[in-house]
């Protein structure tokens, strides 16, 4: 690969346009390809060598739960010991590999994920529910991190040539990042894609081999992702695919005492067990585990009576079901000014009713929620909020082929309500009202978590109080509080929402790096 790929400006992906005929019919044909082939079994992968166990996981697609989307080999204790040490022999030889090679495998990857552009959309539509565009913006996000930070780790390898360190006399110096070692990544299914790519090639193109434990719901997508790095030119035992149970083979890897590092994104429980777990030091551990964990959020919006109201609406909408609000960046609460709450409920209550419910495969703007369990909890947070509040519409669960909830808007919640409070991860929205602009801010900021949130206002002044007041890692000005590009908008939050670890940043493959310093007396 000739360095001139990397020394080109990094762009960010374009979303396809599904609106121009052509885009449709080839997606439309991706997607026809994906749905033949449901059903196949898929491997444990150590070392290259593949192994199907008996115990297996069956993927169901969340629209259509008789359709079986693959049947995933679960790892026990025995193989992810195996994996583990095969991961360690690949380190001793990864890491010997200069930052351009390993660069340069990377973008090889983005460049083949960019062919296939809709053939891995098209898996995430069948086995995540995600509609066209949720998917189509997952891939995109992939293809992101992989050309980010195969630029950012030939710029970490050449800190000690552009920032030098100041001289001393006598003496040659240098910093430079070197891995850490072996890594567990635990990515989530809300983007099997994105994320998993993400945390997987950051720790890899900067020299750490890993041990991919990928989301039971989205193993399948997992899969497709770790067939495209081999392809690319990995070599075998950098990435290990160690699909398992969390319970089982999560915790034996976070306390094992050859790993140097997880990154982890997920619910604020779980992150929180695996920091605890990692804390510990196992016999035979020489080093303290570097955990990198992005987590939950109750993010919100905040709109005065100076915003445009019409803007402030759609975007909580948006916000607030775009993915079924399965996203940890969903706005699921909206603070709005009281002069002018009742004209914003309405066009927020308009507009969410016009939000037709339906298959991802056909394209519908609300699809259903992952599985069964996150249908239940969902529901039963419903009824909480029939009881701490006023249900203005939907609510309900709709149909028997799929986990599908109509989106649902309460109102008059108290600010210490447990759907004002707790992270729901589903379509179900807060709506509470504020004297004035500042007690707007002050429940904003109630709440454990800080990870995302939207300030909708004209006024400069009020503007430049809440940038510096509202306290969260990502906040945005009259936009919607999701979707943050990899590159211009480092994502990750605060308090409960992680390690504010900020994904596609300048600062981000730090993580998976330890500074040495070299010190040479000269003659």
């Amino acid at each position: 690969m000739n360095s001139f790929a990397w020394s080109a400006a990094f762009q960010n992906e374009p979303f396809t346009d599904f609106n121009q005929p052509e885009h449709r019919e080839a997606f439309l044909k991706a997607l026809a390809a994906v749905k033949g082939q449901l059903g196949h079994r898929y491997p444990v992968v150590i070392g290259g060598k593949e192994v199907y166990t008996e115990q297996e996981l069956v993927s169901r697609n969340p629209g259509h739960v008789r359709e079986v989307v693959g049947r995933m080999s679960q790892a026990g204790t025995d193989l992810a010991e195996q994996a583990m040490q095969q991961a360690q022999r690949s380190f001793a030889t990864w890491k010997r590999t200069t930052a351009t090679e390993r660069a340069a495998l990377l973008l090889k990857a983005a460049s083949l994920l960019r062919q296939r552009k809709h053939e891995f959309s098209a898996w995430m539509v069948v086995e995540a529910g995600k509609n066209w565009a949720e998917a189509d913006a997952d891939t995109a996000e992939a293809i992101d991190f992989m050309e980010y930070y195969a630029r950012e780790a030939v710029r970490l390898s050449e800190t000690s040539l552009h920032q030098p360190l100041p001289r001393v006399p006598g003496e040659e110096n240098r910093l430079q990042y070197i891995p850490l070692g072996v890594g567990i990544i635990i990515p989530p299914w809300n983007f099997p894609l994105a994320i998993c790519a993400g945390m997987t090639t950051a720790a890899v193109v900067t020299g750490n081999t890993v041990l991919l434990k990928p989301a039971s719901n989205t193993s399948v997508i997992a899969y497709q992702f770790f067939k495209l790095m081999k392809e690319a030119g990995f070599p075998d035992g950098v990435i290990n695919f160690v699909p398992g149970s969390g319970a089982v083979i999560g915790d034996y890897l976070t306390a094992h005492p050859q790993t140097r590092f997880i990154s982890f994104t997920g619910s604020k429980e779980v992150g929180l067990r695996i920091n605890k777990l990692a804390a510990e030091q196992a016999e035979g551990q020489i080093w303290i585990k570097r955990v990198v964990a992005e987590m939950g959020g109750k993010d919100g919006i905040v709109v005065d009576e100076t915003a445009d109201l019409e803007a402030a609406a759609k975007a909580i909408v948006v916000s607030a079901f775009g993915y079924q609000g399965q996203k940890c960046s969903a706005g699921s609460r909206a603070i709005i000014v009281e002069s002018v709450y009742d004209q914003v409920l309405a066009r927020v209550t308009e507009l969410t009713n016009l939000l037709e419910v339906g298959s991802p495969e056909d394209n519908a703007p609300v699809g259903p929620v992952i599985d069964e369990k996150s249908r239940d909890k969902i529901l039963e947070y419903i009824g909480i909020g029939r009881e701490e509040g006023r249900l203005v519409t939907g609510g309900e669960q709709i149909g028997e082929a799929g986990y599908y909830i109509r989106p649902a808007i309460f109102t008059d919640v108290p600010v210490k309500g447990r759907i004002m409070q707790e992270e729901i991860f589903g379509p179900v929205l807060a709506v509470v009202s504020a004297r004035d602009w500042e007690e707007a801010i002050e429940i904003y900021n109630d709440t454990e978590f800080g990870l995302t949130g939207s300030f909708f206002s004209t006024d400069e002044n009020r503007i430049s109080a809440a940038l510096e007041r509202m306290h969260c890692g990502n906040l945005y000005v009259n936009r919607k509080c999701t979707g943050a590009l990899v590159g211009g908008q480092p994502f990750g939050g605060f308090n409960m929402s992680g390690t504010d670890s900020k994904a596609g940043g300048h600062d981000y493959l730090l993580l998976f790096t330890q500074a040495k310093v070299t010190s040479r007396k000269l003659p």
